[in-house]
């Protein structure tokens, strides 16, 4: 996985020809489509249990050494949360930045997408397919994979027959709308978590121009050195805390989704050439890390 969440498609294996996407990676739809099983809901609080953990971590201690209320000061939250805000919304524009908002939930929320998983659930489909053929996958078995839409739909078009070419064209166009989407959201959260220190310096020195220029008033010292550090540290906690570890999972968690649907790819179009699943497995192996490459057959 590229730094800043720049994620490549991987190469198919040799005898999938990679085809042109069919209505761009802007494909709205293709963009929004809902989570599959590998993401359930609140299977893996662990991003947001640290981030929460973290600031408890960080409140304790500033509970412990007396006055939190000094830790709070309107100015400061303003420049900052206002400041990282605009700046991103000037950086990206309203409707990325609203697109971001549901993929930071669900990166909070739901599991790594498991490519072993998916690997050895299109194996057991290709399997099936080739003993009983492929009008046997309609049914039970089509309507369980609605809990993973690239995979129904994919296996739906097999059924109905569609030509080859014309399934690879529309989920290759479905899988580089999703990779474009979550790299979108990565890119933004990253924008925050740079623009946050920057905001926090300049809230910093405009606190010391203040106290500077007022220092014949000592009543007006203490709320300008509080606005001068206080900044900083908001932008500081707003960075480190929060946007950079959602950043980083989402980086994460769209490798592996990516991943996961580039070997349903590869499943769906062998099914429909009916190959031997054998080949199939060493297709997604030649797509899987060495550490988690699996043995379906004996």
């Amino acid at each position: 996985m590229a730094d800043n969440g720049d994620f490549d498609i991987p190469p198919l294996p040799e005898g999938l020809t990679a085809r042109r996407p069919v209505g761009g990676a802007s494909n709205a739809g293709a963009a929004a489509r809902p989570m599959s099983r590998a993401e359930r809901p609140i299977s893996d609080p662990v991003t947001l249990f640290g981030i929460l953990g973290a600031l408890v971590l960080m409140i304790t201690a500033i509970a412990l050494g007396g006055s939190p209320l000094a830790f709070l000061d309107l100015p400061s939250i303003l420049i900052v949360l206002g400041g990282t805000l605009a700046l991103t919304l000037a950086s990206f524009g309203l409707p990325e930045l609203l697109a971001t908002g549901p993929v930071i939930w669900r990166t909070a929320l739901y599991r790594r997408p498991d490519p072993d998983e998916a690997a050895r659930g299109m194996l057991e489909l290709a399997e099936r397919a080739r003993q009983q053929g492929i009008l046997k996958l309609q049914g039970p078995t089509l309507e369980a994979l609605k809990s993973t839409p690239f995979l129904h739909k994919g296996i739906g078009l097999v059924i109905d027959g569609v030509e080859e070419s014309e399934i690879e064209d529309m989920l290759h166009a479905e899988l580089a709308a999703t990779v474009a989407d979550r790299r979108q959201a990565a890119q933004v959260l990253r924008k925050g978590a740079e623009v946050a220190p920057a905001m926090g310096l300049i809230g910093t020195l405009i606190g010391l121009v203040q106290m500077l220029g007022r220092l014949e008033d000592p009543s007006t010292i203490g709320p300008a050195m509080a606005l001068a550090l206080l900044t900083t540290f908001y932008g500081a906690c707003l960075a480190n805390l929060v946007l950079a570890p959602l950043a980083s999972k989402l980086e994460l968690n769209a490798a592996d989704e990516q991943l996961t649907m580039s070997l349903q790819l590869i499943g769906v179009l062998s099914i429909n050439r009916q190959d031997n699943p054998r080949r199939l497995e060493m297709q997604v192996n030649s797509l899987l890390p060495p550490g988690r490459r699996i043995q379906f057959f004996d």
